[in-house]
């Protein structure tokens, strides 16, 4: 599916934000709600030991399903995407911290019906069975385990119709959570998803139109309590209906003080305060918010560490977001998984000179990365499109990607004025670790001097416009385009509540 530019920052956002919810509820998990200014953090910890930044179950689950649903687009002799997506889960759990008692016990029946019969691959089948076994024993198969790894499928599905959107929910719910409750969870979660990634908009009633009308009745009466309540209000949001209800009361909640990605940062932190299943709660509020407010408006200092099962970072989610979002499988030729991005007909890219203001921090242009050992430069701060292998020898939590657009139209940036300030805050936290610092996008134009203007007026202590004069005397070929510079006199007039963390 060909997505416009906000569109595509939107896909990318889902399963990142759902990941920096996850883990930023890692260390709360099982805990009692907490104060109203209690800060909240990627400390990690909590009842399983997971390191700081690091996603759990919940973000584990949603990739091996975008996985699987990537390989069936384009691997040769790939099994289908529900059987390729419990395989990936039944690997993941041999050595996994933590493991649902649910998903355990039809994981753990599945393999033992895979195994009677001689076969050493589950598949899908086995899965329902199991499940549907659990069910039948149990009587209780609600519990919110399904409806924390649904994202992927919203994506997955964005060419298609909200109901047939629905129906896979379902589906992929039932592989682990045979209750009605769980499957239309997922299926409302899934198409409010989707109508966010195409639309903007945040609506989690839209799916309502697709369910029988005493489940829609029921599903509405229950929205409209989470939308008078607070997550801490949700005793037992280990159950699916009360985890869907603690996420859309922290985003709804949150709504009323904040937009943009103050709203997406409010909301998250609000999950976790709610206390009781923190990592869940926030993980399905944040593939929510990721989809409304996209990749661009998740902070640098959450994206920074975040990583997970099976070695992946943030850059690698993005790059599993977007291209589920195109249906078009994985592109190893273009961006964003492409090993280099091509500049080669851009002239003047090889700009490169020392901040006026700290020459600890080079500005320069997409050139410049050929210079980076030489100049024993530790971190880069990228304003333009990369390539996997285009910065060589810099760790992945010392390399910062933006997205901002060099544009003078607001509207072909989500979050322009944020993103800028993120990408001075990351300057300014590198320098604070004593690394050397280069600031690019591709001819040091129009990004690099507003970024740095940024930078310059809080290690200077002038305002951002008379930082941009300084950098021009190094920089002659500094030229930011109109919405910057208007950004930049904005916050000139505005200097005394500049804050770049």
């Amino acid at each position: 599916m060909k997505l416009n530019p906000l569109q595509n920052d939107r896909a990318a956002g889902v399963l990142v934000t759902l990941a920096a919810g996850d883990a930023l509820g890692a260390g709360y998990e099982f805990g009692a709600p907490l104060p109203d200014e209690a800060p909240v953090t990627m400390k990690g910890g909590g009842p399983f030991g997971f390191a700081p930044a690091e996603w759990t179950d919940d973000t584990s689950m949603a990739v091996a399903i975008a996985e699987a649903f990537l390989d069936s687009l384009t691997a040769p002799n790939a099994p289908s995407p529900l059987d390729g997506t419990v395989r990936a889960w039944t690997a993941w759990a041999a050595d996994a911290k933590d493991v649902g008692a649910q998903t355990s016990a039809v994981i753990a029946a599945a393999r033992r019906a895979a195994m009677a019969e001689g076969r050493s691959d589950v598949d899908a089948a086995d899965f329902r069975a199991a499940a549907a076994a659990f069910h039948a024993r149990t009587g209780r198969s609600a519990g919110n385990g399904s409806l924390m790894r649904t994202a992927p499928l919203a994506l997955a599905h964005l060419d298609r119709g909200p109901e047939e959107l629905m129906a896979q929910a379902a589906a992929v719910s039932a592989l682990t959570h045979a209750d009605p409750d769980a499957q239309e969870a997922c299926g409302l979660w899934c198409v409010a998803i989707r109508q966010a990634v195409l639309t903007g908009e945040l609506d989690v009633r839209a799916g309502l139109a697709f369910l029988p009308a005493e489940r829609a009745a029921l599903w509405l009466g229950r929205i409209e309590v989470a939308e008078r309540s607070r997550p801490r209000d949700f005793a037992h949001n280990g159950w699916v209906v009360e985890a869907f209800q603690g996420a859309w009361s922290a985003i709804q909640l949150t709504s009323a003080s904040a937009v943009g990605p103050a709203h997406l940062r409010a909301a998250l932190e609000e999950a976790v305060r709610g206390g009781r299943d923190t990592d869940t709660v926030a993980a399905i509020a944040g593939g929510l918010l990721g989809a409304v407010y996209g990749y661009s408006a998740v902070q640098f200092e959450w994206r920074r560490h975040l990583h997970g099962w099976t070695g992946l970072c943030t850059r690698d989610l993005m790059v599993l977001g977007m291209e589920l979002a195109r249906g078009e499988g994985r592109r190893s030729t273009s961006w964003p998984r492409a090993e280099r991005h091509d500049y080669s007909m851009w002239s003047r890219t090889d700009a490169l000179v020392q901040h006026p203001h700290d020459d600890g921090v080079w500005l320069g242009g997409v050139g410049s990365l050929g210079r980076v050992a030489e100049l024993g430069i530790d971190a880069v701060v990228s304003l333009c499109r990369l390539g996997t292998l285009d910065v060589p020898a810099v760790a992945a939590e010392d390399h910062a990607t933006l997205w901002v657009v060099d544009s003078p139209v607001e509207e072909d940036n989500a979050h322009a004025g944020f993103v800028l300030r993120e990408a001075a805050a990351a300057v300014e936290l590198y320098r604070s670790e004593g690394k050397t610092v280069l600031l690019h996008c591709v001819r040091a134009e129009s990004r690099t001097p507003t970024v740095a203007a940024l930078y310059g007026a809080k290690v200077a202590g002038v305002s951002p416009m008379e930082a941009l004069e300084d950098v021009r005397r190094v920089l002659p070929g500094a030229r930011p385009n109109a919405l910057f510079l208007r950004l930049l006199a904005d916050m000139s007039k505005h200097r005394a509540h500049i804050d770049l963390g």
